[in-house]
């Protein structure tokens, strides 16, 4: 494969069930070691497009080439096994009766018995389980299933591996420690993957890209920090996390004022010919503060512990705003302050 030949690229993909039109003329590439995640709502068509990289969707249309391969053009679609994919499922699909060994060595049987026993000796070191290789998958953890599972995909050198929802099922406290562990393997080896999740947390810790869905679209593509701080769509603002819209008027090229004071704007747009006009932006609660003032007229009423602080709830307006403090405020008179800065502000 070329340096220049995308591992992934989906063009104009349609899928319909009977007359509901999930997925709406998709476009996504992926390269060469890239690990880009599906992410969004139940029902946004993320395992719909999944199944149809892997070809097991026959209302797919369009076009996708995998490693510089056409696999689906029009309606016309390339089997399965035919893909060079490796697919990895939140419950392990492993097999009960056969040994991890076994399991790795399933799809191995264009090798001879050296060249595969080999080769399942090389995917257990890369995961440091060789001590388990007589195991059966149920005198295993979730984790270390998952593990078997990721590298019996390996094992069959695909050019890209699939993942849906592949770590829900792993146990909180061991998550993120396997979801490093996968992600350092997959850059070792180089490896590109499609990762679909609901989960942000997971998707920004495995991902280099997140793909943000919305009814069968893709609203933006970019990495976690600039999906966080620059949403290009009011949805993709939203869904990564609570927040209030508040208006605010351009007070300078990089100053907006709002009624709980001004901030500063450090984003791409030129604000600089549109001073005076009111602007939305979305302030999540690390960009608010509470300050105690007994002549205030807000009160904080409910609260709760966050581990790190406070979460504080006051209403203005008929709107509940949610603020994060270091110190409790339950009880007392605040007034709400702005701070840090925006990159983003949407036009009415």
């Amino acid at each position: 494969m070329g340096a220049d030949v995308s591992v992934l690229s989906i063009q104009q993909l349609n899928v319909s069930y009977q007359q509901n039109h999930v997925i709406k003329d998709m476009e996504l590439t992926i390269n060469p070691g890239e690990i880009v995640a599906l992410f969004g709502p139940s029902g946004c068509g993320k395992t719909t497009i999944l199944k149809s990289v892997a070809g097991l969707l026959e209302q797919a249309n369009g076009y996708i080439t995998i490693a510089g391969r056409p696999v689906l053009s029009g309606t016309k679609s390339v089997a399965t096994e035919k893909r060079k994919v490796g697919l990895i499922f939140q419950d392990y699909a492993l097999f009960p009766h056969l040994t991890v060994s076994e399991n790795i060595a399933f799809g191995l049987t264009h090798l001879s018995k050296p060249q595969s026993a080999e080769k399942v000796s090389q995917m257990l070191a890369l995961v440091k389980m060789s001590e388990y290789a007589d195991s059966y998958p149920s005198q295993l953890s979730g984790g270390q299933q998952q593990r078997i599972a990721i590298v019996r995909a390996l094992a069959c050198e695909p050019d890209i591996l699939l993942f849906d929802e592949a770590f829900s099922n792993i146990d909180p406290q061991f998550r993120f420690e396997l979801i490093a562990d996968i992600r350092d393997l997959l850059k070792h080896q180089h490896i590109a993957a499609m990762f679909v999740t609901h989960n942000q947390d997971e998707a920004f810790a495995f991902c280099d890209k997140i793909a943000v869905m919305n009814a069968g679209k893709i609203e933006q593509i970019d990495n976690a920090e600039g999906l966080f701080s620059k949403p290009q769509t009011r949805f993709v603002a939203e869904f990564l996390g609570q927040g209030l819209w508040q208006t605010a008027t351009i007070k300078t090229s990089n100053q907006l004022s709002t009624e709980f004071g001004d901030i500063e704007y450090l984003g791409e747009q030129d604000l600089s010919s549109k001073l005076g006009q009111q602007v939305q932006v979305y302030l999540r609660p690390h960009q608010l503060q509470l300050l105690a003032n007994e002549h205030a007229t807000l009160n904080v009423n409910h609260e709760r512990f966050i581990g790190d602080g406070y979460e504080s709830s006051v209403e203005l307006d008929q709107r509940l705003i949610q603020v994060k403090s270091y110190l409790p405020n339950l009880g007392r008179r605040v007034e709400v302050q702005v701070k840090g800065q925006i990159q983003k502000v949407f036009f009415n």
